[in-house]
């Protein structure tokens, strides 16, 4: 009998990979982990992992169907350099682009504009609404990610709570969902999600076993999807105290969660 193909579809940031401020190095400086850097932004390191993080994902690529599954735009994703054998899969804005070998699959995204069409409110009208009520005094750019979704970059301490939850409840009523993570407010059409585009994932491999990994509400549906899947200590997630049968809630925070969940990942799909 041949092996059973694990499919391991995973959020990058704030899961496996962490900006400088998401570090959460807590430990005394001689005692922090070497970090590996895996993006680079007009010249300057973006995002990092451990060095064990990075091996462990390298071994994880050989002997899985890993996925890297993200909120952000293709451009964006492409900027990411991670270790290990290059994914056949990705998924890119939230759902909106399966990439394979590199490409966006036309048929999938065709199908996925087809479905926001028809069952919510257009993104012109949710981003006029966000023009309309979002205070320039703690907004610093207005953002569409692949003419799929809208998000706003804010000054977060001067960001009003109240108007989070407004925001939430306007979105819901037009079948758009909110998602607060670090400095950005994403708005996002709820058929627009990481799930549907794993599940598609795991046809086309053949997997027998699907694990996933994420930290915000935009992950939470990745989560559920999955046969087992995991949360870290931090993030929408943690926050909201989240969690669901199959979901195991790690007590990590920062770039030390994302090593324990590849070996979480590590440990499920071989056995051990």
């Amino acid at each position: 009998m041949s092996a059973p193909t694990v499919l391991v579809a995973s959020d990058l940031d704030r899961t496996l990979i962490y900006s400088s401020a998401a570090l959460a190095l807590t430990m005394p400086d001689a005692r922090a982990p070497r970090l590996l850097c895996v993006e680079v932004h007009e010249s300057k390191p973006l995002s990092f992992m451990t060095e064990t993080a990075a091996a462990l994902l390298t071994e994880l690529g050989d002997t899985a169907v890993f996925v890297p599954t993200t909120t952000r735009t293709r451009k964006q994703y492409q900027r990411i350099n991670l270790p290990g054998p290059a994914p056949k899969y990705a998924i890119c804005a939230n759902g909106g682009h399966l990439l394979v070998d590199g490409v966006s699959d036309h048929d999938w995204h065709a199908s996925v504009t087809e479905r926001l069409a028809s069952e919510c409110a257009p993104l012109a009208e949710v981003r006029e609404h966000l023009a309309a009520t979002a205070d320039p005094a703690w907004v610093r750019k207005h953002r569409v990610a692949e003419d799929l979704f809208a998000y706003l970059v804010v000054e977060r301490e001067l960001l009003p709570e109240e108007w989070v939850k407004e925001l939430a409840v306007w979105a819901e009523n037009r079948g758009w969902t909110v998602s607060l993570q670090g400095r950005k407010i994403y708005a996002v059409p709820k058929p627009l999600t990481k799930s549907a585009a794993m599940r598609e994932v795991g046809r086309r491999s053949g997997a027998t076993l699907s694990l996933a990994a994420g930290d915000s509400l935009l992950d939470a549906d990745l989560l559920l999807a999955a046969d087992l899947g995991w949360r870290p200590g931090h993030g929408e997630l943690a926050d909201a105290d989240w969690t669901a049968p199959a979901i195991t809630a790690l007590p990590e925070r920062g770039v030390a969660a994302g090593e324990r969940i590849l070996r979480e990942f590590l440990t499920a799909s071989d056995g051990r």
